[in-house]
């Protein structure tokens, strides 16, 4: 086996070559089902698990290089790669694509960098942002977002746009229903065995667009570090905005399928007479009895801030007195949410209003499958804006997501729904 040579290859091919050795191993494994190797096969399987350790290591390495260079833009605002931070980076585009501009170098070593083909045109300004700036504002904006942080995340290699998953098609714990067909018994010596099988359906997955428009003045261009700064934090924290917003609201059209949309979702109908605008501790308990218990251990309650007041004076019934039944934050040292039933209570803007569905929602996003390509890319140009003397600079993050569950799921004894999304009827 020849080394090859990582240095003039992308940590997104390196991942592919790999992947495309154990496809290898696979086959082979495959065309020799008894186990009874040829020594050709056997040598060159064992020469694949050679080339795939290669691989690993060479990832490891280039990840650790790319946290590293991300740690140090968190800490320092400077990176490792051609260009020293966003803003510098973002100032050679705009030169690039002036009249008469001419491209700095350093930019074409930010576009080669890509694998496949480019999205953006280099000499219109559609460099790519810089690989470690791009992950470390990634970074940044998934770690902030308290909904796509706790997602089953995927992200997607150069060449593909889409994804289909195999999903079970499971919609009751019945006998014979589990996996949605699965079935066992208890047999009798000489009995005819019955068959089974799984029901599997097709997650399928495509990519949308989410861009975000920035003009800045000539001024603002000419200091990189005020560039830095504005830019960046302003499309993190919008970025992070839209993407918890298309996690919990999304109607699947040009945007992510969000849980309040999703089929899977259970309502849990309000108290008899129950007051306007209200959450009481029968909703609570409601709303727990419906998540199902394999779920409970991952789930969150997410909440508008409006229901806060109310969670304060719930309380547990206790001969003549009561117990409290929300457990507020602790100090510095302890937990940083409050919980119900021991479960986070996390307050989010996009929440529903009070008295609306999704003001209380009790949730596990581990159930939720979420695609991104990359991290963001960036372009801009001077004629938006150019009587205003601003450039327009876009920004594009490209991701979709919905719940793995297509269905609420009957439990084995009972008839009220389970899902891992449970929400409060409106009151």
């Amino acid at each position: 086996m020849s080394q090859p040579n990582f240095n003039t290859m992308s940590l997104q091919e390196i991942r592919e070559r790999r992947e495309g050795l154990k496809a290898e191993a696979r086959k082979l494994v495959n065309q020799t089902p008894d186990g009874k190797w040829t020594p050709a096969a056997q040598a060159r399987f064992d020469g694949i698990e050679g080339e795939i350790a290669v691989y690993d290591a060479a990832i490891e390495k280039y990840q650790g290089a790319l946290n590293r260079a991300a740690g140090d833009i968190a800490r320092t605002g400077r990176s490792t790669g051609p260009f020293g931070s966003l803003g510098e980076q973002l100032q050679c585009v705009a030169a690039a694509a002036a009249p008469g501009g001419r491209p700095d170098e350093r930019l074409y070593q930010v576009l080669n960098a890509g694998s496949g083909m480019q999205e953006g045109v280099g000499s219109e300004g559609g460099f790519l942002v810089q690989e470690d700036f791009s992950t470390a504002l990634l970074g940044r904006v998934l770690s902030a977002a308290p909904l796509a942080i706790r997602a089953n995340r995927i992200p997607l290699s150069a060449g593909a746009s889409s994804i289909v998953l195999p999903a079970v098609d499971e919609s009751s714990r019945a006998n014979g229903a589990r996996w949605g067909g699965v079935a066992s018994y208890w047999a009798g010596e000489g009995d005819e065995f019955t068959p089974s099988r799984p029901k599997i359906r097709r997650l399928k997955l495509e990519l949308k667009k989410l861009v975000g428009l920035c003009y800045a003045t000539e001024e603002l261009v000419a200091d990189s570090s005020a560039l830095t700064t504005v830019i960046g934090q302003a499309f993190e924290d919008e970025f992070v905005f839209k993407v918890d917003d298309a996690l919990l609201r999304g109607d699947g059209a040009g945007k992510p399928l969000g849980v309040l949309n999703s089929p899977c979702l259970v309502t849990t109908p309000k108290e008899a007479n129950q007051a306007a605008g209200t959450v009481i501790f029968e909703n609570i308990k409601s709303m727990w009895a419906r998540m199902p218990a394999k779920n409970r251990g991952n789930a969150v309650w997410l909440i508008n801030q409006e229901v806060e007041p109310q969670l304060y004076s719930m309380v547990l019934a206790v001969g003549t007195g009561g117990a409290p039944v929300y457990l507020p934050g602790g100090q510095a040292s302890a937990a940083p949410y409050a919980t119900l039933f021991g479960r986070p209570v996390i307050p989010i803007e996009q929440a529903g209003a009070l008295g609306e569905v999704g003001d209380i929602m009790l949730a596990d996003y581990g159930q939720y499958v979420m695609i991104d390509k990359g991290g963001m890319k960036a372009a801009q140009s001077i004629h938006v804006r150019f009587v205003f003397d601003e450039r327009a600079f876009r920004f594009t993050y490209r991701v979709d997501g919905q719940p793995a569950w297509n269905a609420p799921l009957t439990p084995y004894k009972g008839t009220n729904t389970l899902s891992p999304f449970v929400v409060l009827e409106p009151r």
